[in-house]
């Protein structure tokens, strides 16, 4: 089973990476590309899970060779969980990737990283409301000290195909 971190470029996919996997990494260039991504593996309740740092994507709809390659390793994978990691402090540009991926019916999961940054800009993030709305584990995290790691290595197993239909109903009823 494989874990694609997938986020804008510059969220911490690589710290989160790096915490999961022990930083037992492999680095390579996608086929034909220069493109790198890396790739390392991890142990949770006893199964073993390859866990790839896909490169920086803003959209579904790549628009540059680095986005092309998120999505074609995105598509290679037969039914990853697509661990979605958002910078708190800019929650609305993370959670439209969240939903262009949850929209293709993968299993998701959000990592909300930087939540150090949010707590000193006073953001208020109403992580359970958040994730009652979305059907999806939500998890802050701070994964340059390491804070939730171990609560988001959890919720691995959680992680869940969204229902869109009952998702844009719940967001147009708000």
């Amino acid at each position: 089973m494989a874990i694609l971190l997938m986020g804008h470029p510059n969220v911490g996919k690589s710290a989160v990476f790096n915490r999961l996997t022990g930083a037992n990494i492999t680095e390579s260039n996608y086929p034909g590309t220069t493109v790198d991504f890396t790739e390392g593996y991890t142990y949770i309740d006893g199964k073993e899970y390859k866990v790839i740092d896909v490169p920086g994507t803003f959209s579904t709809d790549p628009k540059d060779e680095a986005e092309k390659v998120a999505l074609d390793i995105l598509a290679e994978h037969e039914d990853p969980i697509v661990l979605v990691v958002i910078d708190s402090t800019k929650i609305e540009r993370g959670l439209y990737l969240a939903f262009e991926i949850m929209e293709r019916g993968y299993k998701v999961m959000i990592a909300l990283n930087m939540w150090d940054d949010a707590e000193k800009h006073d953001l208020s993030i109403d992580v359970d409301q958040l994730e009652e709305i979305l059907g999806v584990p939500v998890v802050p995290t701070v994964a340059i000290s390491g804070k939730g790691i171990s609560t988001l290595v959890e919720n691995v197993p959680t992680a869940s195909r969204v229902d869109i239909e009952r998702l844009r109903e719940k967001i147009t009823s708000l």
